[in-house]
């Protein structure tokens, strides 16, 4: 048996090579230590702290970037309030806190630890919507129309209070009618009622970006569970009601935030994800399952053969959602200057998008923030446009090298969990077949791995029975046989 690996050592070491910078500089820990809470603000500051806010995360967040809230119209329509956290209020542009997060420009998660691209002094407390805590934030709010149609909308600066710290797996429980609504829920009908009427409305929102012709996508990523730093187990997070809520409010309030800047007339950073060069192969991806695409990209007809399938072969379609992912290729951010035409995301179906939700872990999110305050403040973009295209570059750049970090680290935990089991059966599907080999994901464990020896004939979707014939912890190799 191969000897365990320091899982968290091997992360900070890819870290290193991947140009991170995993540890905070002496400067850094200067500037945390002089921190108290956010300045109080000015009269422009809205207060909603008397608002029932909400949040709703994975169990295990502490660094909490967004909280919503809706209310019903006379109209009929539904305003929705998603309330960001103002982490510009406490990092100040060109400060060390600053630099370092230029420089990482993103979070990065490894499953056994993570590199959090803030202190955890400010992430997890002064610049997260904790519960129970009075905080800064940018509200971004927008009414939807009963089919789900989004229409007039604003962004403004506010202090809130968040008043119940909800997770993924209990309130999507509770929604899909699986189990009893969470103790904070049960204990506030008010809150019950938020949650409900939130759901309702991301509903709609959901129903109206499918029949636009944004994509529904479900992948597999299993993520490690360690205790004191051996892996036990590789879980699956899936998709429920509670993570679509948050998916479709934030997607909305991303268009916003883009609709307001642009609007304003000064450049911003845009997510963008272009109709996909490999098209033709997802038309002949198509053709093996037969159905057929038009010879031109369209989101709204990918759309369409990816609902067909999850009703067709359910326990496929996560491989499938996976060669699609990568047949289109990552996203990357790109500077839209004033009068530009947008290039949009093919994906959600939008011609405007940007990130802007998640300032705690992404530092374009800090950078749009930063224009948006000051054209609330009636001042100047603070970033010449060239400026905002390095910030751009650096943050594709930096989210490409976070992807092979946490790919990396994914796989020498997989390898680690199965190091003890040489010689043993699994069931799989195979998830890739090319000149570069042949790729198979076992059931349970969620382990990705190669096929050395019998592959001939394996094709993707194949449902097979492989034999672990050697797991390399410090490499994430992990070798199958037939």
């Amino acid at each position: 048996m191969t000897d365990p690996i320091d899982l968290r050592a091997a992360a900070h070491q890819e870290m290193i090579r991947e140009g991170f910078e995993p540890d905070f500089p002496p400067a850094v820990a200067a500037e945390v230590a002089a921190f108290q809470d956010a300045p109080a603000g000015d009269a422009s500051i809205r207060d909603l702290r008397d608002l029932p806010w909400s949040s709703i995360d994975n169990p295990e967040s502490r660094d909490l970037d967004q909280v919503e809230y809706v209310e019903a119209l006379p109209s009929g329509d539904t305003r929705v309030l998603v309330g960001i956290a103002d982490v510009d209020a406490l990092v100040r542009q060109s400060s060390a806190i600053d630099q370092h997060s230029a420089h990482n420009t993103t979070s990065v998660y490894c499953g056994v630890t993570m590199f959090p691209m803030l202190p955890t002094q400010l992430s997890t407390d002064l610049t997260s919507l904790n519960e129970n805590v009075d905080r800064l934030a940018i509200v971004i709010e927008f009414v939807v129309q009963a089919d789900g149609t989004s229409g007039a909308h604003d962004v403004y600066r506010a202090r809130l209070r968040n008043r119940a710290q909800l997770d993924y797996p209990s309130v999507g429980g509770w929604l899909e009618g699986r189990s009893n609504a969470p103790s904070k829920l049960a204990a506030s009908r008010d809150l019950e009622a938020q949650v409900t009427a939130q759901d309702k409305v991301a509903q709609a929102l959901r129903t109206q970006r499918h029949r636009a012709g944004a994509l529904d996508l479900e992948t597999i990523e299993a993520t490690p569970v360690a205790t004191n730093g051996k892996v036990t187990d590789l879980t699956v997070h899936r998709k429920n009601r509670a993570t679509m809520l948050i998916e479709d409010f934030m997607i909305s309030a991303n268009v916003t935030m883009a609709t307001f800047i642009e609007a304003k007339g000064i450049a911003s950073i845009r997510r963008v994800v272009k109709a996909p060069e490999r098209w033709n192969r997802m038309i002949t991806l198509a053709q093996t399952l037969g159905e057929k695409l038009p010879a031109e990209p369209d989101s709204g007809a990918l759309a369409q053969f990816l609902t067909k399938r999850r009703a067709a072969d359910p326990d496929h379609f996560p491989d499938l959602s996976l060669s699609i992912v990568k047949l289109m290729g990552p996203g990357e951010y790109a500077v839209l200057l004033p009068g530009q035409k947008a290039e949009g995301h093919f994906g959600l179906a939008v011609p405007d998008y940007t990130h802007s939700t998640a300032p705690n872990r992404r530092f374009a999110d800090l950078v749009m923030q930063r224009l948006l305050k000051s054209i609330l403040a009636g001042n100047g973009t603070p970033y010449p446009n060239e400026v905002l295209t390095a910030v751009a570059t650096r943050c594709t750049l930096m989210e490409d090298a976070a992807r092979k970090v946490e790919r990396t680290s994914r796989k020498q935990a997989a390898a680690q969990l199965l190091a003890g089991r040489i010689g043993d059966s699994f069931d799989a599907i195979v998830t890739g077949a090319n000149p570069k080999g042949t790729f198979v994901r076992t059931i349970n464990p969620p382990a990705e791995g190669m096929v050395v020896r019998g592959q001939h004939g394996m094709d993707v979707g194949d449902r097979v029975t492989v034999k672990l014939l050697s797991a390399d912890p410090a490499r994430g190799f992990i070798d199958f046989g037939r």
